[in-house]
């Protein structure tokens, strides 16, 4: 296995270039509770690997245009496991994401590795980033990884928001103190106010966030995900 010390700035040399980041490590030694290796046993550090803002966009934009991948079900999903899987192999590691059976704690892991809670869109919201940016999977490691930065437990966003504009932009009231209802948001997306806001310039609750506007979703990207909620 790849020593501790060298595993993170590997990862990055590995994935960064197709705007894949190191969003953290959850620390599960000492504690336990760590998911299951492949091999047996219980990962001492997991890895989070998601994307920052657009950051992934063109290069998975890129591969899905590619004719062998125009007709797949799940292009994100599958684009993510096409890089992430065999960096586990190569690492040691066992590769885990968040569409994959045995479903795991993907937000409880950002919880501890980066110290972020939901927002009452259910998105969980950074101090930096706001709402855009995402989890495309994790690697679980037999051993504690060194030198691994430590979580930042900031204030949370949402309760220094004193307007809250995310609760009041909804047309359906899909966003609400109580949190976000799936079912009310897609029975809108199909109408026409549904096809002309949120589907063309992505969710407008999302958008009205100030957190971190600056890396708020290239429009393609926006539409991209709003068709996948819909379907």
């Amino acid at each position: 296995m790849t020593a501790p010390t060298t595993v993170l700035p590997e990862i990055r040399a590995a994935l960064e270039p197709h705007g894949i980041f190191t969003r953290g490590v959850a620390d599960f030694s000492g504690r336990g509770g760590g998911p299951t290796l492949h091999g047996g046993g219980s990962a001492a550090s997991v890895v989070l690997l998601g994307n920052i803002g657009g950051s992934i966009w063109q290069s998975f934009d890129h591969w899905r245009q590619l004719a062998e991948n125009r007709d797949r079900t799940d292009p994100l999903d599958d684009w993510s496991k096409e890089l992430i899987a065999p960096l586990a192999e190569t690492l040691g590691a066992t590769a885990y994401f968040p569409s994959e059976p045995p479903w795991q704690p993907f937000q409880q892991w950002a919880t501890m590795a980066e110290g972020l809670i939901a927002s009452p869109l259910g998105i969980l919201i950074h101090s930096e980033y706001g709402l855009w940016h995402g989890y495309r999977g994790a690697l679980g490691f037999e051993d504690r990884i060194d030198h691994a930065p430590a979580a930042v437990h900031a204030p949370h966003p949402c309760d220094e928001c004193a307007e809250k504009p995310c609760l009041r932009t909804c047309p359906v009231d899909a966003v609400t103190e109580l949190g976000f209802s799936v079912a009310r948001c897609r029975s809108h997306l199909p109408t026409e106010e549904g096809k002309a806001g949120c589907m063309q310039s992505g969710c407008l609750a999302r958008a009205a966030c100030p957190v971190g506007a600056a890396h708020s979703y290239p429009p393609a990207q926006l539409r991209f995900h709003m068709e996948a909620l819909w379907i």
